[in-house]
């Protein structure tokens, strides 16, 4: 099943999953802004215009492009209480045929880390892209030494596959990272935390 032109939205008990608007501009900005140390030792190095409406204008307009071609989900968290954007999180590579499996990224603003936010957003993610999209394989990587991303893909149910050398260029450097991988029918045994 593609994604199609269909709307794409999920809710969470606190978080409204939808795709990335441009009226979410300027809370995007401030928020990668006020966390620009925070994230920038775990993502690509940034462009100069990064925080420019032009690049966010961009980003919207992939986001749509993705959706309709089933190639991506990205999706803004959006906590109802307040409408306030918390972060990011992104289904990409989406591949179908024999693999059916996509690819997990994501990010969280640093003055909402720690609240279960990214966690309950994960799950959510994973279980959409079983059941709706038919999906059955998630796969996601992180840095070694990113602890908190490591748990919180752990405690959503990733299981540790393995290490992968040179993986993505991170902060301007080529960097190995672990892998970790969900599927629809896990049969596999618990992992420990700091495996690698």
């Amino acid at each position: 099943m593609r994604l199609g032109r269909r709307k794409v939205r999920i809710e969470t008990e606190r978080l409204t999953l939808r795709p990335p608007m441009h009226a979410d501009f300027r809370s995007w900005s401030a928020l990668r802004s006020e966390s620009t140390e925070f994230l920038t030792p775990w993502e690509p190095a940034w462009s100069v215009d990064h925080l420019s409406r032009k690049s966010f204008t961009n980003r919207v307009y992939w986001a749509q492009r993705a959706i309709n071609g089933g190639t991506a989900l990205p999706l803004f968290l959006i906590r109802r209480s307040d409408d306030m954007l918390l972060g990011a999180i992104t289904l990409d590579n989406i591949r179908r045929g024999p693999s059916q499996a996509g690819t997990l990224g994501y990010w969280i603003g640093e003055r909402h880390t720690r609240q279960g936010y990214m966690r309950e957003t994960i799950e959510a993610v994973v279980h959409h892209a079983f059941n709706q999209i038919d999906l059955s394989r998630i796969e996601a990587a992180c840095l070694p030494e990113n602890i908190a991303s490591r748990g919180v893909l752990e405690k959503s149910g990733f299981k540790y596959e393995g290490v992968a050398q040179s993986y993505l260029q991170i902060n301007g450097r080529w960097r190995t990272h672990v892998l970790y991988a969900a599927l629809r029918s896990d049969r596999r045994g618990r992992t420990l935390v700091g495996q690698a």
